[in-house]
């Protein structure tokens, strides 16, 4: 009896698995709300190799599993994840194959047979990193946009002022890689809004289109006509034909394409709102965007309630910090995006550390229920705050 499309795929996962041919498998489109993704590594955990399963909830907390390889063939862990998910990426050492449940639930392996036949005949494996491995980043220091934009040397070396803008970079990089199942297949457009000296700009465009390989049309905008005029003349100097710089008010540019996906690093005060508000504008299908200087709030926060703590000014403007961008994500809730708020970095490298992530969510209607009653409790929220004044102008 031939094998379902499901029963395929487990079954190449355990002998990826087994065989220490398994690079990653990529659980995504969950049919649980409460769960985002899920992603399979091995690992040497203890004594034992295992099958490490790192589950992603939509509350921010991720759960490990572990299962030894020698248990996993017995294991029914793997199947209950296929049954949970509507597309399964397998990547190997000998090939990848795909998994996909169609709209109308057909189930539909693709590149099984072919992975099946390689896992047999190839002698290649992964090496297992423990937990407490070191740290691998995307960028290893020795592209030479780096080297153009003087965070690396000749050799590749990251000078030590840059490390902290290096880890920055790469672990932006890492977010934009979590979001790739949000974006289309081939071809993309994508905003960096606030670029200023557009460090992120062109490592996000030389990730998606030299790493990723896609066919990729970027631009970035501000204000500061000398530094969009440098970043023009070095992404013509690197030959990143896609990429461009503008130098423009953002609030009223409209451009070509709208952008697929719109990043913003550091985006001062209120200009973080003008981001998220032209995003949402052009239905960018994902948003990434790192505040910066929450002053606004701090300035107008008029609460008698919350008293207690203005009355410091330490944790007032913690509070402010906390609260400008609950009320941020509470806004796209109601535009139709699931958000969620992560750590960028370490703590300890910057208090500009919090990243606001939104993905559109497909067929939300803005005029239903749920968005009226979703733009209704922001609004309260404001209100609580402000006591019916306006926070962060007409794009809050």
């Amino acid at each position: 009896m031939s094998l379902t499309p499901s029963a395929q795929m487990r079954e190449l996962i355990c002998a990826a698995a087994e065989g220490k041919q398994l690079k990653k498998a990529v659980f995504s489109k969950s049919t649980d709300p409460a769960v985002v993704r899920a992603v399979a590594t091995l690992r040497h955990v203890g004594k034992s190799d295992c099958l490490q399963i790192e589950c992603f909830c939509t509350d921010n907390k991720a759960k490990h599993e572990n299962i030894p390889l020698e248990e996993i063939a017995a294991s029914s862990r793997i199947a209950d994840l296929i049954a949970a998910f509507e597309q399964i990426n397998l990547i190997t050492t000998a090939g990848d194959a795909e998994l996909r449940t169609s709209k109308k639930g057909k189930v539909t392996l693709i590149g099984g047979d072919r992975l099946e036949k390689a896992l047999g005949s190839t002698a290649l494996t992964v090496e297992i990193d423990g937990n407490n491995r070191k740290k691998q980043y995307i960028l290893d220091g020795s592209e030479e946009f780096l080297r153009y934009l003087g965070v690396s040397d000749k050799n590749g070396r990251i000078y030590d002022k840059k490390q902290s803008k290096f880890r920055q970079i790469n672990r932006f990089l890492e977010e934009i890689r979590d979001v790739r199942e949000f974006l289309p297949k081939d071809e993309i457009v994508v905003a960096d809004l606030c670029c200023g000296k557009s460090y992120l700009t062109f490592a996000a465009y030389y990730y998606l289109s030299a790493i990723l390989g896609l066919r990729v049309t970027m631009f970035g905008a501000d204000l500061k006509a000398d530094v969009i005029a440098y970043c023009e003349e070095t992404a013509r100097a690197l030959h990143f034909d896609g990429l461009s710089f503008l130098c423009t008010d953002i609030t009223v540019y409209e451009p070509p394409k709208a952008p697929n996906l719109v990043i913003s690093l550091h985006a001062c005060d209120t200009a973080t709102d003008i981001v998220l508000d032209s995003a949402v504008r052009w239905n960018a299908d994902v948003i990434l965007s790192t505040p910066c200087c929450h002053h606004e709030l701090n300035r107008t926060l008029a609460c008698p309630q919350l008293s207690f703590i203005s009355a410091h000014s330490m944790l007032r403007q913690k509070f402010c910090d906390a609260a400008t961008d609950a009320l941020r994500l509470k806004k796209l809730d109601a535009e139709g995006y699931r958000t969620e708020a992560l750590e960028l970095v370490d703590p300890e490298e910057t208090p500009k550390n919090i990243l606001l992530r939104a993905v559109r969510r497909k067929g939300f209607d803005k005029s239903s229920t749920e968005a009226r009653e979703l733009m209704e409790e922001y609004e309260e929220a404001r209100a609580f705050l402000l006591k019916g004044r306006i926070l962060l102008g007409k794009r809050s």
